[in-house]
Protein backbone atom coordinates (compact mmCIF):
# COMPACT_ATOMS: atom_id res chain seq x y z
CA UNK A 1 0.00 0.00 0.00
CA UNK A 2 1.39 3.38 -0.26
CA UNK A 3 3.34 4.76 2.12
CA UNK A 4 1.24 7.60 3.70
CA UNK A 5 -1.81 7.73 4.92
CA UNK A 6 -4.62 10.70 5.19
CA UNK A 7 -5.21 9.60 9.13
CA UNK A 8 -1.47 10.17 10.40
CA UNK A 9 -0.40 13.39 8.68
CA UNK A 10 3.10 13.86 10.63
CA UNK A 11 4.94 10.93 8.97
CA UNK A 12 8.58 11.10 7.64
CA UNK A 13 7.52 11.06 3.80
CA UNK A 14 5.15 13.62 4.56
CA UNK A 15 7.53 15.59 6.32
CA UNK A 16 10.36 17.58 3.45
CA UNK A 17 14.39 17.39 4.91
CA UNK A 18 14.04 20.90 7.05
CA UNK A 19 10.92 19.95 8.61
CA UNK A 20 12.42 16.37 9.38
CA UNK A 21 15.43 18.14 10.74
CA UNK A 22 12.91 20.31 13.06
CA UNK A 23 11.43 17.40 14.88
CA UNK A 24 14.73 16.14 16.01
CA UNK A 25 16.51 19.38 16.55
CA UNK A 26 13.60 20.07 18.80
CA UNK A 27 13.60 16.95 21.15
CA UNK A 28 14.39 18.63 24.14
CA UNK A 29 11.01 21.21 24.11
CA UNK A 30 8.45 20.66 26.63
CA UNK A 31 5.57 18.24 26.25
CA UNK A 32 3.20 20.86 25.39
CA UNK A 33 4.99 21.25 22.18
CA UNK A 34 3.63 17.41 21.09
CA UNK A 35 0.70 19.08 18.69
CA UNK A 36 2.24 18.46 15.38
CA UNK A 37 3.05 14.48 16.30
CA UNK A 38 -1.05 14.01 17.40
CA UNK A 39 -3.14 12.13 14.87
CA UNK A 40 -6.56 13.57 13.14
CA UNK A 41 -9.38 11.47 13.52
CA UNK A 42 -9.52 8.67 10.97
CA UNK A 43 -11.35 8.87 7.93
CA UNK A 44 -15.25 8.20 7.50
CA UNK A 45 -15.21 4.89 6.71
CA UNK A 46 -17.48 5.37 3.46
CA UNK A 47 -16.39 1.62 2.72
CA UNK A 48 -17.72 -0.06 4.99
CA UNK A 49 -21.47 1.35 4.16
CA UNK A 50 -20.54 0.41 0.32
CA UNK A 51 -19.46 -3.43 1.55
CA UNK A 52 -22.74 -3.51 3.44
CA UNK A 53 -24.70 -2.27 0.45
CA UNK A 54 -22.89 -4.58 -1.87
CA UNK A 55 -23.49 -8.09 0.91
CA UNK A 56 -26.89 -6.96 1.34
CA UNK A 57 -27.51 -6.97 -2.59
CA UNK A 58 -25.36 -10.54 -2.97
CA UNK A 59 -27.25 -11.89 0.26
CA UNK A 60 -31.07 -11.28 -1.99
CA UNK A 61 -29.54 -12.26 -5.45
CA UNK A 62 -28.54 -15.65 -3.20
CA UNK A 63 -32.09 -16.11 -1.89
CA UNK A 64 -33.51 -15.32 -5.42
CA UNK A 65 -31.53 -18.54 -6.67
CA UNK A 66 -32.09 -20.71 -4.23
CA UNK A 67 -28.47 -21.11 -3.58
CA UNK A 68 -28.84 -19.20 -0.15
CA UNK A 69 -30.93 -22.37 1.07
CA UNK A 70 -28.99 -25.14 -0.85
CA UNK A 71 -25.90 -23.81 1.05
CA UNK A 72 -27.99 -23.75 4.70
CA UNK A 73 -29.19 -27.61 4.22
CA UNK A 74 -26.28 -29.32 2.55
CA UNK A 75 -23.45 -27.21 4.37
CA UNK A 76 -24.34 -26.05 7.94
CA UNK A 77 -24.20 -22.40 7.24
CA UNK A 78 -25.92 -19.93 9.31
CA UNK A 79 -27.13 -16.89 7.80
CA UNK A 80 -26.24 -15.33 11.57
CA UNK A 81 -23.14 -16.06 11.42
CA UNK A 82 -19.92 -13.76 11.98
CA UNK A 83 -19.69 -12.76 8.13
CA UNK A 84 -15.77 -12.28 8.83
CA UNK A 85 -14.98 -15.51 10.15
CA UNK A 86 -16.02 -16.56 6.34
CA UNK A 87 -12.82 -14.79 5.35
CA UNK A 88 -11.02 -17.01 6.90
CA UNK A 89 -8.99 -14.95 9.52
CA UNK A 90 -10.03 -14.21 13.45
CA UNK A 91 -12.42 -11.49 14.44
CA UNK A 92 -13.16 -9.67 17.03
CA UNK A 93 -17.31 -9.81 16.81
CA UNK A 94 -17.30 -6.88 14.21
CA UNK A 95 -14.52 -7.01 12.05
CA UNK A 96 -11.30 -9.15 10.76
CA UNK A 97 -8.34 -9.11 11.89
CA UNK A 98 -5.02 -10.06 10.05
CA UNK A 99 -2.36 -11.70 13.16
CA UNK A 100 -1.21 -8.54 14.73
CA UNK A 101 1.62 -8.02 16.46
CA UNK A 102 2.73 -5.37 19.17
CA UNK A 103 6.65 -5.07 20.21
CA UNK A 104 6.78 -2.00 22.78
CA UNK A 105 10.68 -1.12 24.38
CA UNK A 106 10.60 0.53 27.44
CA UNK A 107 14.11 1.61 27.76
CA UNK A 108 16.02 1.22 30.63
CA UNK A 109 13.51 -1.61 32.48
CA UNK A 110 16.00 -3.50 34.74
CA UNK A 111 14.88 -7.36 34.71
CA UNK A 112 14.47 -7.06 38.56
CA UNK A 113 12.62 -3.80 38.09
CA UNK A 114 9.45 -6.67 37.82
CA UNK A 115 10.77 -7.88 41.65
CA UNK A 116 9.70 -3.90 43.10
CA UNK A 117 6.20 -4.86 43.81
CA UNK A 118 5.76 -1.58 41.76
CA UNK A 119 4.50 -3.48 38.72
CA UNK A 120 1.25 -5.27 39.56
CA UNK A 121 -0.28 -4.88 36.00
CA UNK A 122 2.88 -6.42 33.92
CA UNK A 123 3.14 -8.94 36.65
CA UNK A 124 -0.67 -9.88 35.76
CA UNK A 125 0.22 -10.29 32.00
CA UNK A 126 2.98 -12.35 32.45
CA UNK A 127 0.85 -14.30 34.58
CA UNK A 128 -2.11 -14.77 31.95
CA UNK A 129 0.95 -14.87 29.48
CA UNK A 130 4.81 -15.51 29.79
CA UNK A 131 7.76 -13.73 31.07
CA UNK A 132 11.71 -14.41 31.26
CA UNK A 133 14.13 -14.09 34.14
CA UNK A 134 15.80 -11.88 32.07
CA UNK A 135 16.54 -11.24 28.56
CA UNK A 136 20.55 -10.71 28.06
CA UNK A 137 21.73 -7.50 26.06
CA UNK A 138 24.19 -7.35 23.32
CA UNK A 139 27.53 -6.01 23.99
CA UNK A 140 27.95 -2.99 24.55
CA UNK A 141 24.99 -2.59 26.64
CA UNK A 142 23.82 0.73 24.73
CA UNK A 143 20.52 1.58 23.91
CA UNK A 144 21.32 2.16 19.97
CA UNK A 145 23.27 -0.92 19.76
CA UNK A 146 20.65 -2.70 21.45
CA UNK A 147 17.67 -1.47 19.62
CA UNK A 148 18.90 -2.52 16.56
CA UNK A 149 19.66 -5.75 17.59
CA UNK A 150 15.87 -6.07 19.00
CA UNK A 151 15.02 -5.00 14.88
CA UNK A 152 17.63 -7.03 13.32
CA UNK A 153 18.39 -10.27 15.34
CA UNK A 154 22.34 -9.04 14.94
CA UNK A 155 25.03 -8.23 17.36
CA UNK A 156 26.85 -5.50 17.35
CA UNK A 157 29.62 -6.09 15.12
CA UNK A 158 27.34 -7.42 12.42
CA UNK A 159 24.48 -4.58 12.67
CA UNK A 160 27.16 -2.03 12.18
CA UNK A 161 25.60 0.09 15.45
CA UNK A 162 28.99 -0.50 17.72
CA UNK A 163 28.62 2.26 20.28
CA UNK A 164 25.60 5.33 20.81
CA UNK A 165 28.47 7.44 19.11
CA UNK A 166 31.02 6.11 17.04
CA UNK A 167 34.17 6.92 14.46
CA UNK A 168 34.04 4.88 11.40
CA UNK A 169 37.27 4.04 9.46
CA UNK A 170 36.00 3.74 6.39
CA UNK A 171 33.62 6.42 5.60
CA UNK A 172 35.94 8.72 7.89
CA UNK A 173 32.76 10.02 9.54
CA UNK A 174 31.69 9.80 13.02
CA UNK A 175 28.50 8.70 13.99
CA UNK A 176 26.43 10.52 17.30
CA UNK A 177 23.12 9.02 17.85
CA UNK A 178 21.42 12.62 18.87
CA UNK A 179 22.67 14.10 15.48
CA UNK A 180 19.94 13.58 12.38
CA UNK A 181 22.61 14.01 10.00
CA UNK A 182 24.15 10.42 11.31
CA UNK A 183 20.87 8.71 12.94
CA UNK A 184 18.83 8.72 10.21
CA UNK A 185 21.45 7.78 7.67
CA UNK A 186 21.07 4.81 6.53
CA UNK A 187 24.61 3.80 5.60
CA UNK A 188 25.28 3.35 9.13
CA UNK A 189 22.44 0.92 9.57
CA UNK A 190 23.43 -2.30 8.47
CA UNK A 191 21.33 -5.60 8.10
CA UNK A 192 17.44 -6.03 7.97
CA UNK A 193 14.86 -4.60 10.55
CA UNK A 194 11.20 -6.21 11.20
CA UNK A 195 9.62 -3.71 9.26
CA UNK A 196 11.08 -3.98 6.31
CA UNK A 197 11.05 -8.08 6.19
CA UNK A 198 7.06 -7.48 7.11
CA UNK A 199 6.74 -5.32 4.10
CA UNK A 200 8.69 -7.38 2.18
CA UNK A 201 5.91 -9.82 2.87
CA UNK A 202 3.16 -7.19 1.73
CA UNK A 203 2.25 -6.39 5.69
CA UNK A 204 1.45 -3.31 6.84
CA UNK A 205 4.03 -1.77 9.75
CA UNK A 206 4.19 1.26 11.83
CA UNK A 207 6.94 2.30 13.67
CA UNK A 208 6.66 4.85 17.33
CA UNK A 209 9.81 6.78 17.80
CA UNK A 210 11.86 3.25 17.17
CA UNK A 211 15.30 4.43 17.61
CA UNK A 212 16.58 3.89 13.79
CA UNK A 213 16.21 5.58 10.70
CA UNK A 214 13.27 6.14 8.90
CA UNK A 215 14.78 4.12 6.03
CA UNK A 216 17.49 1.69 4.84
CA UNK A 217 19.74 1.27 2.25
CA UNK A 218 17.51 -0.42 0.30
CA UNK A 219 14.80 2.36 0.21
CA UNK A 220 12.81 0.44 2.31
CA UNK A 221 10.18 2.23 4.99
CA UNK A 222 7.97 1.09 7.56
CA UNK A 223 4.11 2.24 5.80
CA UNK A 224 3.47 4.78 9.15
CA UNK A 225 6.77 6.55 10.62
CA UNK A 226 6.49 9.20 13.50
CA UNK A 227 9.96 10.53 14.78
CA UNK A 228 11.10 10.28 18.27
CA UNK A 229 10.33 13.06 20.23
CA UNK A 230 11.57 13.59 23.69
CA UNK A 231 8.45 14.38 26.78
CA UNK A 232 5.39 12.99 25.14
CA UNK A 233 3.29 11.48 26.95
CA UNK A 234 2.50 7.77 27.78
CA UNK A 235 -1.35 8.35 27.13
CA UNK A 236 -0.41 10.41 24.02
CA UNK A 237 1.32 7.11 22.69
CA UNK A 238 -1.49 4.79 23.49
CA UNK A 239 -3.69 7.06 21.80
CA UNK A 240 -1.81 6.89 18.47
CA UNK A 241 -1.31 3.28 19.05
CA UNK A 242 -5.22 2.50 19.42
CA UNK A 243 -6.16 5.20 16.45
CA UNK A 244 -3.15 2.38 14.18
CA UNK A 245 -5.59 -0.36 15.55
CA UNK A 246 -9.00 1.24 14.73
CA UNK A 247 -8.09 1.36 11.23
CA UNK A 248 -10.01 0.00 8.45
CA UNK A 249 -8.74 -3.55 7.68
CA UNK A 250 -6.94 -2.21 4.40
CA UNK A 251 -4.85 0.35 6.31
CA UNK A 252 -4.36 -1.38 9.31
CA UNK A 253 -1.02 -2.26 10.60
CA UNK A 254 -0.11 -5.74 11.58
CA UNK A 255 2.80 -5.18 13.07
CA UNK A 256 3.31 -1.88 15.50
CA UNK A 257 6.64 -0.97 17.13
CA UNK A 258 7.02 1.88 19.66
CA UNK A 259 9.53 3.10 22.07
CA UNK A 260 9.33 5.00 25.57
CA UNK A 261 12.27 6.42 27.31
CA UNK A 262 11.29 8.08 30.20
CA UNK A 263 12.36 5.16 32.68
CA UNK A 264 16.18 5.05 31.49
CA UNK A 265 16.02 9.11 31.76
CA UNK A 266 14.79 8.89 35.51
CA UNK A 267 17.39 5.54 35.54
CA UNK A 268 20.38 8.02 34.27
CA UNK A 269 19.45 11.23 36.18
CA UNK A 270 18.62 9.99 39.77
CA UNK A 271 19.89 6.35 39.52
CA UNK A 272 18.07 2.27 39.31
CA UNK A 273 17.13 2.99 43.11
CA UNK A 274 15.81 6.22 43.22
CA UNK A 275 11.93 7.27 44.15
CA UNK A 276 11.95 8.87 40.68
CA UNK A 277 12.55 5.65 39.05
CA UNK A 278 10.20 3.72 40.87
CA UNK A 279 7.22 6.21 40.38
CA UNK A 280 8.39 6.30 36.74
CA UNK A 281 8.44 2.52 37.02
CA UNK A 282 4.85 3.11 38.38
CA UNK A 283 3.27 4.78 35.20
CA UNK A 284 4.66 2.57 33.16
CA UNK A 285 3.01 -0.19 34.69
CA UNK A 286 -0.13 2.00 34.09
CA UNK A 287 0.26 1.74 30.61
CA UNK A 288 0.69 -1.84 30.04
CA UNK A 289 -2.47 -1.93 31.97
CA UNK A 290 -4.20 0.61 29.94
CA UNK A 291 -2.84 -0.96 26.79
CA UNK A 292 -4.19 -4.21 27.42
CA UNK A 293 -7.49 -2.81 28.48
CA UNK A 294 -8.08 -0.85 25.64
CA UNK A 295 -7.53 -4.17 23.31
CA UNK A 296 -9.65 -5.76 25.94
CA UNK A 297 -12.79 -3.75 25.40
CA UNK A 298 -12.08 -4.40 21.39
CA UNK A 299 -12.19 -7.83 21.98
CA UNK A 300 -8.72 -8.23 20.97
CA UNK A 301 -6.94 -10.10 23.70
CA UNK A 302 -7.09 -13.29 21.77
CA UNK A 303 -5.93 -11.81 18.89
CA UNK A 304 -2.85 -9.11 18.92
CA UNK A 305 0.19 -10.62 20.20
CA UNK A 306 1.71 -7.72 22.93
CA UNK A 307 5.89 -8.12 23.52
CA UNK A 308 7.09 -5.98 26.17
CA UNK A 309 10.65 -5.88 26.28
CA UNK A 310 13.87 -3.48 27.04
CA UNK A 311 16.71 -2.67 25.82
CA UNK A 312 19.48 -3.26 29.26
CA UNK A 313 19.37 -2.79 32.54
CA UNK A 314 20.75 0.02 35.13
CA UNK A 315 23.22 0.16 37.71
CA UNK A 316 23.95 2.98 40.47
CA UNK A 317 27.40 5.39 39.77
CA UNK A 318 26.58 7.79 42.11
CA UNK A 319 29.78 6.96 43.72
CA UNK A 320 32.04 5.19 41.84
CA UNK A 321 35.73 5.04 41.99
CA UNK A 322 37.42 6.34 39.26
CA UNK A 323 39.90 5.00 37.12
CA UNK A 324 42.32 7.56 35.38
CA UNK A 325 43.65 6.95 32.10
CA UNK A 326 45.41 9.99 31.99
CA UNK A 327 47.84 8.46 34.52
CA UNK A 328 48.09 5.33 33.00
CA UNK A 329 49.05 6.61 29.35
CA UNK A 330 50.54 10.15 30.57
CA UNK A 331 50.50 13.32 28.99
CA UNK A 332 51.58 11.58 25.29
CA UNK A 333 49.50 8.81 25.48
CA UNK A 334 46.84 11.16 26.54
CA UNK A 335 47.09 13.01 23.41
CA UNK A 336 47.91 10.49 21.23
CA UNK A 337 44.13 9.45 21.34
CA UNK A 338 42.40 10.15 17.91
CA UNK A 339 39.02 9.34 18.87
CA UNK A 340 37.26 7.99 21.30
CA UNK A 341 34.07 5.77 20.95
CA UNK A 342 31.50 4.75 23.53
CA UNK A 343 31.05 5.11 27.25
CA UNK A 344 31.03 3.72 29.86
CA UNK A 345 32.85 0.99 27.98
CA UNK A 346 35.74 3.21 25.55
CA UNK A 347 37.12 2.56 22.04
CA UNK A 348 40.86 4.32 21.45
CA UNK A 349 42.20 5.00 18.12
CA UNK A 350 45.52 6.41 17.88
CA UNK A 351 47.00 8.92 15.75
CA UNK A 352 48.47 6.98 13.03
CA UNK A 353 52.01 8.31 14.25
CA UNK A 354 51.63 6.84 17.90
CA UNK A 355 53.61 4.26 19.33
CA UNK A 356 50.16 2.17 19.92
CA UNK A 357 52.01 -0.94 21.21
CA UNK A 358 53.67 1.35 24.07
CA UNK A 359 50.13 2.54 24.54
CA UNK A 360 48.20 -0.31 24.45
CA UNK A 361 51.15 -2.00 26.94
CA UNK A 362 50.77 0.70 29.33
CA UNK A 363 46.87 -0.11 29.56
CA UNK A 364 47.66 -3.63 29.46
CA UNK A 365 49.59 -3.48 32.58
CA UNK A 366 47.42 -1.38 34.59
CA UNK A 367 44.81 -4.04 33.79
CA UNK A 368 46.84 -6.90 34.72
CA UNK A 369 47.63 -5.01 38.27
CA UNK A 370 43.99 -4.13 39.12
CA UNK A 371 41.72 -6.97 37.44
CA UNK A 372 38.88 -6.21 39.67
CA UNK A 373 38.56 -2.39 37.90
CA UNK A 374 38.29 -2.51 34.29
CA UNK A 375 39.73 -5.17 31.23
CA UNK A 376 41.61 -4.05 27.70
CA UNK A 377 40.86 -6.02 24.66
CA UNK A 378 42.01 -5.76 21.14
CA UNK A 379 39.90 -7.59 18.38
CA UNK A 380 42.31 -10.69 18.84
CA UNK A 381 41.50 -10.97 22.73
CA UNK A 382 38.06 -9.73 23.05
CA UNK A 383 35.57 -12.47 24.36
CA UNK A 384 33.65 -14.64 21.87
CA UNK A 385 30.94 -13.75 24.05
CA UNK A 386 30.45 -10.48 22.96
CA UNK A 387 30.29 -11.12 19.03
CA UNK A 388 32.21 -7.53 19.26
CA UNK A 389 35.28 -7.88 17.30
CA UNK A 390 34.93 -8.31 13.02
CA UNK A 391 33.88 -4.74 12.62
CA UNK A 392 36.23 -1.82 11.15
CA UNK A 393 33.95 0.94 13.13
CA UNK A 394 34.74 -1.46 16.53
CA UNK A 395 37.98 0.56 17.50
CA UNK A 396 41.15 -1.60 18.08
CA UNK A 397 41.63 -1.17 21.38
CA UNK A 398 38.37 -1.43 24.14
CA UNK A 399 39.21 -0.31 27.81
CA UNK A 400 35.93 -2.18 29.71
CA UNK A 401 35.23 -0.96 33.28
CA UNK A 402 33.68 -3.32 35.75
CA UNK A 403 30.86 -2.48 37.94
CA UNK A 404 31.30 0.16 40.22
CA UNK A 405 34.14 2.01 38.04
CA UNK A 406 34.08 4.44 35.79
CA UNK A 407 37.03 5.57 33.08
CA UNK A 408 37.53 9.35 33.48
CA UNK A 409 40.63 11.52 31.40
CA UNK A 410 39.47 14.14 33.72
CA UNK A 411 42.82 14.98 36.45
CA UNK A 412 41.23 16.13 38.67
CA UNK A 413 38.68 13.76 38.65
CA UNK A 414 35.40 16.32 38.50
CA UNK A 415 33.77 14.52 35.51
CA UNK A 416 30.07 15.05 35.62
CA UNK A 417 28.87 11.69 36.64
CA UNK A 418 24.98 10.79 35.81
CA UNK A 419 23.48 8.26 39.27
CA UNK A 420 23.05 5.67 36.86
CA UNK A 421 24.86 3.83 33.88
CA UNK A 422 24.75 1.05 31.47
CA UNK A 423 27.07 -0.15 28.57
CA UNK A 424 28.81 -2.73 31.08
CA UNK A 425 29.43 -6.76 30.70
CA UNK A 426 26.24 -7.90 29.19
CA UNK A 427 26.08 -10.89 31.92
CA UNK A 428 26.37 -8.58 35.05
CA UNK A 429 22.95 -9.31 36.48
CA UNK A 430 21.98 -5.26 36.74
CA UNK A 431 22.86 -4.85 32.58
CA UNK A 432 19.85 -7.69 32.17
CA UNK A 433 16.41 -6.55 29.90
CA UNK A 434 13.22 -7.98 30.80
CA UNK A 435 10.65 -9.86 28.73
CA UNK A 436 7.11 -9.83 29.04
CA UNK A 437 4.55 -11.29 26.53
CA UNK A 438 0.52 -11.81 26.33
CA UNK A 439 -1.62 -12.96 23.96
CA UNK A 440 -2.41 -15.84 21.51
CA UNK A 441 1.59 -16.69 21.47
CA UNK A 442 1.53 -16.65 25.22
CA UNK A 443 -1.16 -18.40 25.57
CA UNK A 444 -0.28 -21.45 23.52
CA UNK A 445 3.11 -21.77 24.89
CA UNK A 446 1.48 -22.29 27.89
CA UNK A 447 -0.80 -24.69 27.16
CA UNK A 448 1.82 -26.95 25.23
CA UNK A 449 4.33 -26.43 28.38
CA UNK A 450 1.29 -28.37 30.14
CA UNK A 451 0.79 -31.10 27.89
CA UNK A 452 4.64 -31.48 28.14
CA UNK A 453 4.66 -31.74 31.83
CA UNK A 454 1.59 -34.20 31.84
CA UNK A 455 3.27 -36.66 29.50
CA UNK A 456 6.65 -35.96 31.09
CA UNK A 457 8.41 -34.60 28.54
CA UNK A 458 11.39 -32.51 28.89
CA UNK A 459 10.37 -28.70 29.85
CA UNK A 460 14.56 -27.12 29.64
CA UNK A 461 14.00 -23.77 29.65
CA UNK A 462 11.08 -23.68 31.88
CA UNK A 463 9.84 -23.55 35.54
CA UNK A 464 6.11 -22.59 36.71
CA UNK A 465 5.54 -20.36 39.95
CA UNK A 466 2.90 -21.55 42.69
CA UNK A 467 0.94 -18.47 41.11
CA UNK A 468 0.89 -20.37 37.68
CA UNK A 469 3.51 -17.43 35.57
CA UNK A 470 5.63 -19.90 32.93
CA UNK A 471 8.87 -18.26 33.42
CA UNK A 472 11.77 -19.06 30.71
CA UNK A 473 15.29 -18.89 31.26
CA UNK A 474 17.33 -16.35 30.29
CA UNK A 475 18.13 -15.98 26.77
CA UNK A 476 19.60 -13.65 24.03
CA UNK A 477 18.12 -10.51 22.91
CA UNK A 478 18.36 -11.13 18.94
CA UNK A 479 16.17 -13.79 19.48
CA UNK A 480 13.24 -11.36 19.16
CA UNK A 481 13.29 -11.05 15.19
CA UNK A 482 12.73 -14.44 15.04
CA UNK A 483 9.89 -14.61 16.84
CA UNK A 484 8.05 -11.61 15.72
CA UNK A 485 8.60 -13.18 12.09
CA UNK A 486 7.45 -16.36 13.79
CA UNK A 487 4.74 -14.50 15.21
CA UNK A 488 3.23 -12.69 11.86
CA UNK A 489 3.89 -16.68 9.86
CA UNK A 490 6.37 -14.94 7.48
CA UNK A 491 9.61 -16.73 8.63
CA UNK A 492 9.97 -17.92 5.59
CA UNK A 493 10.91 -13.81 4.30
CA UNK A 494 13.24 -13.73 7.73
CA UNK A 495 16.70 -12.25 6.45
CA UNK A 496 19.99 -13.80 7.60
CA UNK A 497 20.22 -13.49 11.65
CA UNK A 498 22.20 -14.19 14.79
CA UNK A 499 19.47 -15.62 16.35
CA UNK A 500 19.57 -19.90 17.08
CA UNK A 501 17.95 -21.45 14.22
CA UNK A 502 14.78 -23.15 16.00
CA UNK A 503 14.93 -21.30 18.97
CA UNK A 504 11.01 -20.74 19.38
CA UNK A 505 10.18 -24.17 18.22
CA UNK A 506 10.14 -25.37 21.46
CA UNK A 507 8.01 -22.80 22.24
CA UNK A 508 5.50 -22.35 19.35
Amino acid sequence: MPKHSATLPVTSKDLDPEERQALLHNADDDAEDIASFESTESQPRSSTRRRITITAAAFIALLITGTLARTVLFSGFSPLKDPVSLLGLPSNGTEAFKRTVLIVSIDGLRADYLDRGLTPHLLALSKKGLRAKSMKPIFPTLTFPNHWALMTGLHAESHGIVANNFWDPVEKVEFHYNQISSAWNPAFWLGEPMWETAEKAGIVTANLMWPGPPKTTSGASSTYFIPWKNKVPLKVKLDQVLQWIDLPFEKRPQLIMAYEPSLDQAGHWKGPNSKLVNDTLVKVDKFAKDLHDSLAARNLTDIVDIVFVSDHGMTDTSHPTQVFINEILGYDGLKAIEHEDGWPSVGLRFHSGANTTKHLNALLEASYENPERFAVYTHETMPERYHFANHDRIAPIYVVPKIGYVLTTNPDGDDPMSKGNHGYDNEERSMQAMFVAHGPFSTDVKAQHQNRALSSRATTGWHSTADDTYVMETFQNVEIYNLVMKLLGISHYAANNNGTTGFWDQYL
